[in-house]
């Protein structure tokens, strides 16, 4: 699997965005895009909890 530096991928991300964007456009991307990889990071860490667990401790229904 190839890496891409952060850089190539801050680039691909604002070439993703129309033309006009604003700054908080660009920052809800990159916030949206780091809280992605934190929990996919997080799921392969096994530093999950199951959803049945927590509608249990919450008192949710399914």
């Amino acid at each position: 699997m190839e890496t891409t530096s952060i850089k190539e991928e801050a680039k691909r991300l604002v070439d993703k965005l129309p033309e006009e964007f604003t700054w908080d456009d660009l920052m809800h991307e990159i916030y949206v895009r780091q809280t992605v990889e934190a929990g996919l990071n997080d799921s392969k860490a096994g530093r999950t909890t199951d959803v049945e667990q927590i509608r249990e401790k919450f008192g949710l229904s399914k």
